[in-house]
């Protein structure tokens, strides 16, 4: 067993790379996502073992493994931790025009438009810092926040719950039913597959097909389709030249601008549902960002998408709408 050692300060460093370490389950991965060699990390890990004068990794394992006492450990300095990292946050970010780096992600929904005009608005307002944007899916983004590779994001909010990470809802997206302007249909009949036009649907990997099919599943409604895709600019094309129909938002549709008059928008038959977009970020993430972007973020959907999809379509008025 690890003897104590008096002789050194406790380092955060330490404390960072055995979070780091019981994350990814492998030195190699540690070594990496901290910018060290791996002898380097194994080093500092023996160091916390050593100060602390208790195992907290069995090494005869490979890849070692920690023990209950570590796991014990592990637990009690968790909030500690995250506490440190938010005030060391929100020191540098105290004047938000001081922050130095901040890391966003956002979904392809709002790449054209909106994620645009919120790089230039906080290129204005924290004029030293260095930005990294990243678009990606929701699952993506989520996943990249919780290993701290980015500091905020905008994504679907999941079926299931966000747990470590803290969610601002920012807008309700409900689900519509995108036809080819020349069908005319009834819109009981395409649901419930009394037609022989196919579903289209978006790949069943992202989140919003989840959100879609868990909705289909208590109608007690299954579709064949023969077509999935990640793409929503491909889905509306294919719908605009008459291939099929689709289950859409008005958000997904209004980026969809060169196929608009080939299309028609519908409310979903039935009990509407939909889809909720919420501003995301890791727990250490400065308030005054997060307050920066969120307003923003309000101003440029209501600006660019809300209200001329409400001119376009008035029932919208009440069911797609910022989350105040």
């Amino acid at each position: 067993m690890p003897t104590h050692s008096s002789n050194k300060d406790l380092s955060l460093k330490w404390l960072e790379l055995f979070q780091t370490y019981a994350r990814t389950q492998s030195l190699q991965a540690t070594a990496a996502e901290a910018d060290l060699s791996i002898s380097t990390v194994s080093h500092h890990l023996r160091n916390l073992e050593e100060h602390l004068g208790i195992a907290l990794f069995d090494h005869s394992r490979r890849p070692m493994v920690i023990t209950p006492t570590g796991r014990n450990y592990l637990r009690n300095i968790a909030q500690a931790m995250q506490t440190i990292r938010k005030a060391t946050a929100e020191a540098s970010a105290g004047n938000v025009a001081d922050a130095s780096y901040l890391r966003v992600g956002t979904i392809e929904d709002l790449d054209s438009d909106v994620t645009p005009e919120l790089a230039v608005y906080l290129s204005q307002n924290m004029p030293d810092c260095n930005f990294l944007y990243h678009t990606g899916t929701s699952n993506d983004i989520i996943r990249m926040l919780r290993h701290r590779e980015l500091d905020l994001g905008v994504v679907t909010t999941p079926l299931k719950s966000l747990n470590d990470l803290v969610d601002w809802p920012l807008l309700r997206d409900p689900f519509v039913i995108a036809l080819p302007v020349s069908m005319d249909l009834s819109l009981p009949d395409i649901v419930e597959g009394r037609i022989k036009l196919p579903f289209l649907q978006f790949s069943s990997d992202l989140i919003i097909a989840a959100q879609i099919e868990a909705q289909l599943r208590r109608l007690g409604v299954q579709l064949p389709n023969k077509f999935e895709c990640g793409n929503n600019q491909t889905l509306m094309a294919m719908v605009a030249a008459g291939s099929g129909w689709t289950i859409t938002t008005p958000l997904m549709f209004s980026r969809a601008r060169r196929f608009h008059k080939q299309l028609r928008l519908h409310p979903f038959p039935g009990k509407s549902f939909g889809r909720t977009l919420s501003l995301v970020a890791s727990p250490d993430c400065a308030q005054s960002a997060i307050d920066l972007v969120a307003f923003k973020l309000r101003v440029e959907l209501n600006r660019q998408i809300l209200s001329g999809m409400h001119r376009a379509f008035p029932w919208l008025d009440e069911q797609f709408t910022l989350i105040e």
